[in-house]
């Protein structure tokens, strides 16, 4: 099984309700799907959002980076070869890692076709079911409780509550939305880089010291502001984990090492995919510190990848949050992977099972 071709489409969903955190507002998911077909007929499908404020990317920078630089450096080569390509396309360029990811994901799916077998069993195997919460986006603490109380209703018992914007009121939000879920549901809380490291320590103490117990705190301060984050980690009895900080293998090292977390994140676009989250989970799992696995605003496509890695790893990836089809107003792509609210499933599918495809509208490059 070689490859002959890669082809482009481009996704628009809407979202159920506008997605809102200290970084930006979305209300609807634009991505760029990766199709590389090979010469006996099989195609295997990858996905890349355009999230210019974290990865730098932008849907044409997406579809440059793979139509001129990583696409003829592959076209020829054997699935099989499934290291030697990851290889290929994580040197192929600098940064550009949704990019990176939108290829190798397309190349895991048909490694799986090519031996008939779901990607997560060809990685490791595990239990194909895992338990996701939901982002609950920065708002008013009205709005924040009653999307907080519907989510529970929906059958959610954790939630990730978007604060960073404003830090009294951050405290006020959480205060609030925990007196109305916390028999309910655990709350994790993610600051996308909001606050100063004093800040974060003020805030997590604040609403440690009036009772309210979170899962853990997710990147409250600036991605490169490492000794920043050490200093909250060791001040706060709050779990810290790491996002932004962590892209690839050598950021893992670095933030464990200066234990400037306790936690780290893998997401696929931000390691560049599947190989060097991999990487990180053996990392991570030699220094016995916990994963999540998270997505940005991806559709079912990648979604259905990082959860087939999830189930692979989940010696060390302990949590997860891969929402991501939760917030769309409907699945664009079938795959194997079923979406069902909190709960997320892997049928008996090759590769990442994908198919009803046929809507996706070729993009000419």
């Amino acid at each position: 099984m070689k490859i002959k071709e890669i082809k482009f489409a481009k996704l628009t969903v809407p979202l159920k309700t506008p997605f809102k955190t200290a970084i930006r507002t979305v209300n609807e998911i634009e991505d760029i799907i990766v199709m590389v077909e090979t010469d006996c007929g099989h195609t295997g499908y990858g996905e890349a959002p355009a999230t210019a404020s974290i990865t730098g990317e932008t849907l044409g920078s997406i579809v440059a980076a793979i139509d001129t630089v990583i696409k003829p450096r592959i076209i020829g080569k054997s699935i099989e070869n499934i290291n030697e390509l990851t290889h290929i396309i994580q040197t192929s360029l600098v940064k550009n890692y949704s990019a990176k990811a939108a290829v190798e994901i397309a190349l895991y799916d048909l490694f799986g076709q090519l031996y008939k077998s779901p990607l997560y069993k060809l990685l490791g195997g595990g239990e194909p079911i895992l338990s996701t919460d939901i982002t609950i986006s920065v708002d008013y603490i009205d709005k924040m409780v009653e999307d907080s109380l519907n989510a529970v209703e929906s059958g959610f018992d954790t939630l990730k509550i978007k604060v960073g914007k404003d830090l009294m009121l951050d405290v006020e939000r959480v205060k609030a939305i925990y007196a109305a879920v916390k028999d309910k549901a655990l709350l994790r809380l993610d600051a996308n880089q909001g606050w100063k490291p004093k800040e974060a320590v003020y805030a997590i103490q604040k609403l440690e010291d009036s009772g309210v117990k979170l899962e853990l705190v997710e990147q409250p301060v600036h991605a490169e502001d490492l000794a920043g984050m050490q200093y909250v980690t060791e001040r706060v009895m709050t779990p810290i984990m790491a996002d932004e900080s962590v892209f690839g293998p050598k950021d893992a090292l670095d933030v464990i090492k200066m234990r400037a977390a306790d936690i780290v994140n893998i997401k696929l676009m931000k390691t560049g995919g599947i190989s060097n989250a991999i990487k990180i989970a053996d990392i991570a799992s030699i220094y016995d510190v916990q994963c999540m696995v998270g997505c940005m605003l991806e559709t079912s496509v990648s979604v259905a990848a990082a959860v087939h890695f999830a189930v692979a790893k989940s010696s060390c990836v302990t949590k997860i949050d891969l929402d991501g089809p939760s917030l769309c107003q409907y699945e664009p792509v079938k795959t194997g992977v079923i979406f069902n609210n909190s709960e997320i499933s892997i049928q008996d599918a090759p590769g990442l099972g994908i198919k009803d495809a046929k809507a996706l509208k070729i993009i000419k490059t």
